[in-house]
């Protein structure tokens, strides 16, 4: 039975598609890929009084490439509030050196105690799981 229904959908699938190039399908009108019409020619665009750079004259721009890429990207420093205003002024934003992540590991450095617990956990290990454990020195 299964062979007989495999059969009857072949035959059935071959009389439709041998009927639909017999009734003009297969003989419609198409474009012909063959007629392709030509590229216009390409024209040199007018001189507009351009002059090329010279070797060793500076470039137009006044900005390096960096600060016109962030002013593309952010358009330029944006305005402080004041309440951002207000508090850098309270934290003394204007006494701050100008090089304070520079000079951050240096031993002449104030720095706060913060206790023992702080310092363990500074120093613990990497990866550190339920089974690490750190010392401190005292």
């Amino acid at each position: 039975m299964r062979i007989v229904t495999i059969g009857l959908t072949a035959t059935a699938a071959a009389l439709l598609l041998g009927g639909c190039a017999r009734h003009g399908i297969a003989g419609r009108e198409r474009p012909d890929e063959f007629a392709v019409a030509r590229n216009q020619p390409l024209v040199i665009p007018p001189d507009y009084s351009l002059t090329p750079p010279r070797a060793g004259d500076p470039t137009p721009q006044a900005a390096d490439a960096r600060t016109q890429a962030l002013e593309a990207l952010f358009g330029g420093p944006a305005p402080r509030s004041r309440s951002e205003s207000s508090l850098l002024d309270a934290a003394g934003s204007d006494r701050a050196a100008l090089g304070a992540r520079s000079v951050a590991g240096d031993p002449n450095t104030n720095v706060v105690d913060k206790g023992a617990v702080t310092q363990t956990i500074l120093n613990a290990p990497a990866g550190a799981g339920k089974d690490a454990t750190a010392t401190t020195p005292q």
